[in-house]
C-alpha cells in the first residue's frame, strides 16, 4: 500500500507528464502557426503587366524612358508616349522612406517569367535593336528588377529556377559577345558581380529537388569558375547521378587540365565545349594560351629549331593569323609558316596588347553568329 506522500508525489509525477506531453504535441502546432505568419507577411505582387502602371506614368512625365519602350511615331515628342506592351519595371536602388513592398508594384512570379522571356526574345535577340551594347544595357538593368521582386516576395520554385537559368546564360552570353567593349559601355566587374550572384542563389536553388537543365548550369558555374576551390569542392559534393553526367564530367576535366599548369590539355578539351560552355570558359583562354606558348619558348628554345605555324595554331585553337599576331605579342618570332622559339624573348604581354575578344573567337564562325535567343534559352 503507497502511503499518502508516495499518492501525492505519484499524481503530481503524473500531471506533469500529462503536461509535457501535451506541449510536445503542440510544439508543432506553434511552429506552423509561426511559419504560416511569416509566410502571410511576405509581400505578394499583384501587377500583371511588366512595369507597374505607377512607375509607368512617373517615367513618362519625367521623360525617363528608354528609346525601346516607347511607343512607335511619338519617340520624337517631348514627352513620348510609353508601350505598355514594351516597358519593363527598371532597377531602383532601396531608399529610406521608400515602400519597395506594395502589390501593386511587384509582379508575380508568372509575371517575372513572362517578362524574361520578352527580354530575351524582343530584345536581346533582335536584330532591328542596335548596338548591342545599350541593348546589354537595357537587359542587364531590366533582369536586375526581375530578380530585385523575386527577393522581396521570396520567389523559389520552377519559375525561380526558369528566371535565374535563362539570366546566368545571358550574363554569360553578354561577356563573351561584349569582352573588350570600352568600360563605358561594359564593365566585366559589373556583369561578373550579376552572373556571380545569380549562379549563387541558382545553385542554391537546385537543392529544392530534380531540375532539367540541373547539370549544365553546375558545368557552367565551374568552367567560369576555373581554379576556384569552392567552384570545384562544391562540384565533388554533388550526387553521383549529376557528378557523373557528360557535362559536370567534361568540366570537371577541363579544370583538373587548368589545375595541373596542362595548357595543351585544356585547349583541346575546350574543343568539346558547346557555345555557351565557351562563353563561360573565355576568360580562361588567353592566359592558358601564354602558358603553352611560355612552356614552349622553353621547351623548344633553339637558334636553330622551329616549329609549323599551322601545327601551334592547331594546338592553340586559333587560326593561323591569331596564333602569328599573338606569338609576336610575346614575344615569339614568326617567320612566314614557321616560328621560333627562345626563352630569353619571351614577354608576358599586357593584356591591352592583344584583345580577348579576337583570341577567343572560335575557329567555327557559324557557332559565333548563333542566335542570342536560342543560346541564352538553352537551344543553341
Amino acid at each position: 500500500m503507497m502511503n499518502n506522500t508516495a499518492m501525492s508525489n505519484a499524481w503530481h509525477h503524473s500531471r506533469r507528464g500529462r503536461g509535457h506531453r501535451h506541449k510536445e504535441q503542440d510544439r508543432p502546432n506553434r511552429e506552423r502557426a509561426v511559419e504560416q505568419k511569416a509566410e502571410d507577411s511576405v509581400p505578394r505582387g499583384a501587377c500583371m503587366t511588366m512595369c507597374p502602371a505607377f512607375e509607368l506614368r512617373q517615367r513618362e512625365a519625367q521623360n525617363r524612358l528608354h528609346r525601346f519602350e516607347m511607343l512607335a511615331g511619338t519617340e520624337r515628342d517631348r514627352l513620348p508616349c510609353a508601350d505598355v506592351s514594351r516597358a519593363v519595371k527598371e532597377y531602383s536602388r532601396p531608399a529610406a522612406g521608400k515602400d519597395s513592398t506594395r502589390a501593386s508594384d511587384l509582379r508575380p512570379p508568372s509575371v517575372l517569367l513572362k517578362t524574361v522571356c520578352y527580354l530575351v526574345d524582343d530584345i536581346a535577340a533582335s536584330s532591328t535593336f542596335q548596338p548591342w551594347t545599350e541593348v546589354y544595357s537595357f537587359v542587364s538593368d531590366r533582369l536586375r528588377s526581375v530578380r530585385q521582386d523575386m527577393i522581396i516576395q521570396r520567389v523559389s520554385g520552377p519559375d525561380c529556377v526558369a528566371v535565374l537559368e535563362k539570366s546566368v546564360r545571358f550574363l554569360l552570353y553578354a561577356s563573351y559577345r561584349l569582352c573588350g567593349q570600352p568600360l563605358q559601355y561594359y564593365d566585366p566587374r559589373i556583369n561578373d558581380t550579376h552572373l556571380q550572384e545569380s549562379l549563387s542563389w541558382l545553385l542554391e536553388s537546385y537543392r529544392d529537388g530534380k531540375h532539367r537543365h540541373q547539370e549544365e548550369f553546375q558545368a557552367l558555374s565551374l568552367l567560369y569558375n576555373l581554379g576556384s576551390t569552392h567552384a570545384l569542392q562544391h562540384v565533388l559534393e554533388l550526387p553521383e547521378r549529376i557528378r557523373s553526367s557528360p557535362a559536370v564530367q567534361l568540366a570537371l576535366a577541363v579544370s583538373r587540365a587548368h589545375s595541373e599548369r596542362n595548357p595543351v590539355r585544356l585547349l583541346r578539351l575546350s574543343q568539346r565545349l558547346d557555345f555557351i560552355q565557351v562563353c563561360a570558359v573565355h576568360r580562361h583562354l588567353l592566359p592558358c594560351r601564354r602558358d603553352l606558348l611560355l612552356l614552349y619558348s622553353h621547351g623548344h628554345s633553339s637558334r636553330n629549331c622551329r616549329y609549323p605555324l599551322q601545327r601551334l595554331a592547331r594546338l592553340l585553337s586559333l587560326k593561323d593569323p591569331l596564333a602569328a599576331e599573338l606569338c609576336r605579342v610575346c614575344g615569339v618570332s614568326v617567320s612566314g609558316e614557321w616560328v621560333s622559339f627562345s626563352k630569353s624573348s619571351f614577354t608576358e604581354a599586357p593584356s591591352g596588347d592583344l584583345q580577348c575578344r579576337r583570341t577567343h573567337e572560335p575557329v567555327d564562325d557559324e557557332q559565333w553568329n548563333c542566335p542570342a535567343g536560342s543560346v541564352i534559352h538553352g537551344c543553341a
